[in-house]
């Protein structure tokens, strides 16, 4: 049988280190997110941030706008968080309405106040090889727990499926500067399970029923980032656990792996920010 990569218990000791940590801050950091629109998805997301911040301490505020708000309302609003010096970290949950450009919004958070790495300086630092603010929260989880495992990347073959700009595409940026050979597959990849086969460490991140068995290499290493509801209801994952396990080392469940490591990172992500900010006041 694998290893099972535990996030859920990653993310508890990392959530309680973070606490200890700020029992001696004087004041603490405030997380601002913006939701706009109904998405009943979104919503569960941002109260599991909210309820995770404040038992660190961390002030949390949730600014909900209806799916009918303006593209314009809602960059002033951005606009007026940026010059919050009491705002430390900004996020907007994704997905917004459909007539709001979503990378205008995203560009007009400030690089750093910016808690998911999402902005064109922050991309950029990453693309280039220099430390961004912070690092994405999920490709940051996901490496925390490949860490956690003792799992390296030197010199390993890395297969993503999937080139989002939230996961795909950062994270292997973030594996090629660990001297990772990666492999980045999408939609249009031919023959993908060939390629999957050949991958020491295989990450899928597309949010479907995707990764069998037969397109996993024996002993490899298997992150599975995809959650969504199957036809019967179940949240479940893109790799068919029951069987793609009989023949790896380490494996994630879904949930309980990936999806902690997220809300653990942003919330390293609020603090790192916080002290970022306050060195530079000094």
């Amino acid at each position: 049988m694998p290893v099972i990569l535990d996030g859920k218990n990653l993310r508890d000791e990392l959530l309680e280190e973070l606490k200890n940590k700020l029992s001696s801050y004087s004041v603490m950091p405030k997380l601002v997110v913006i939701l706009a629109g109904d998405n009943p998805a979104s919503q569960i997301y941002v109260n599991n941030k909210k309820k995770t911040a404040e038992k660190l301490g961390i002030v949390s505020d949730v600014i909900n706008y209806p799916a009918t708000v303006s593209e314009n309302e809602l960059l002033e609003k951005i606009n007026e968080l940026n010059n919050d010096r009491a705002v430390n970290a900004i996020l907007v949950q994704l997905p917004l309405p459909e007539h709001i450009d979503k990378t205008k919004i995203i560009n007009a958070i400030s690089p750093i106040k910016d808690v998911d790495g999402f902005t064109p300086e922050n991309f950029g630092k990453l693309l280039t090889g220099e430390k961004p603010y912070v690092y994405p929260c999920t490709p940051k989880g996901i490496l925390l727990l490949l860490d956690k495992y003792g799992i390296g990347l030197d010199g390993k073959h890395v297969v993503i499926v999937g080139r989002s700009n939230i996961v795909g595409k950062p994270l292997a940026v973030m594996m090629v500067n660990r001297n990772a050979t990666v492999t980045l597959c999408h939609s249009h990849t031919k023959n993908l399970s060939e390629i999957t086969k050949t991958a020491d460490i295989l990450v899928s991140a597309v949010g479907e029923k995707l990764i069998e068995d037969n397109m996993v290499k024996f002993n490899g290493v298997v992150v599975d980032v995809g959650i969504f509801k199957d036809e019967t209801g179940k949240t479940r994952g893109d790799v068919d656990f029951a069987n793609v396990s009989k023949k790896t080392s380490f494996i994630s469940p879904v949930p309980g792996g990936v999806g902690p490591m997220t809300i653990a990172s942003l919330m390293l992500n609020t603090v790192e920010l916080f002290d970022l900010q306050n060195q530079k006041k000094s």
